[in-house]
């Protein structure tokens, strides 16, 4: 069983194994608010990558939510933020989603056998479900804009190293080692250690601080979104 971190969506093709489990990461803040929705009660969520799909299904009578560039977008009924799924309206709805980079990284790895959706809130959960499969994983960070950035890899490595310590995965993917040496470096503090990431400044200037803190702190959510067919439902 082997693991790899790829950072960006846009290198997911030089990653793709048929057999792998792909993790979808993207800590700030899409995959946290999809974990948050299902722990509310939503029933299904369908990921896409444009405004312009979006728009189809709010037309077409969906809860719709859409951000780009760390604000939801005008017009539609929700934005990213994990708190916005805080909510007796979500609960039994199926919603249609479309994010800056989080979308982006299920759209690219579309042709996976298997997606699920990882955060630092359903931690935990997703390594229970790794272990149990025994199969090889791929974490595909969303990044910003298909660059690298810090709090996806974070996490990439906090579960690599739980993986390969302490349940026979191995690696010899230097994107994973990185990945763990920089969980190292970070556990003890992950929101001081990305006081100067790109991420966290820029929703800091959003306003944003409460959503960066709650996306950081472990286990609050035990769900697991997983893709079934264009749906994510809790597994």
């Amino acid at each position: 069983m082997k693991i790899e971190v790829c950072y960006t969506p846009q290198a997911y093709k030089l990653f793709h194994n048929p057999n792998a489990i792909v993790v979808v990461i993207d800590i700030l803040r899409a995959t946290s608010a999809i974990t948050t929705a299902f722990y509310n009660g939503v029933t299904k969520m369908i990921p896409v990558a444009t405004v312009e799909e979006a728009q189809e299904y709010k037309a077409n009578g969906f809860m719709v939510a859409a951000e780009r560039n760390g604000e939801m977008v005008k017009g539609f009924d929700l934005g990213n933020s994990p708190f916005g799924y805080m909510n007796a309206k979500v609960k039994g709805k199926t919603i249609a989603i479309t994010t800056t980079n989080g979308t982006q990284a299920i759209e690219a790895a579309k042709g996976a056998s298997k997606i699920i959706i990882g955060s630092f809130l359903n931690m935990d959960t997703v390594i229970d479900y790794l272990k149990k499969e025994k199969k090889d994983v791929l974490f595909l960070c969303a990044g910003w804009k298909n660059k690298f950035n810090l709090e996806d890899t974070l996490f990439a490595g906090a579960i690599a190293g739980e993986l390969i310590v302490k349940s026979g995965f191995e690696t010899q993917c230097d994107s994973t080692l990185a990945a763990m040496h920089l969980y190292t470096l970070a556990k003890h503090d992950l929101y001081k250690f990305l006081a100067n990431s790109s991420h966290r400044n820029r929703l800091a200037k959003l306003d944003l601080d409460r959503d960066i803190k709650y996306c950081l702190t472990p286990n609050q959510c035990p769900v697991l979104p997983i893709m079934k067919g264009k749906f994510l439902v809790k597994l």
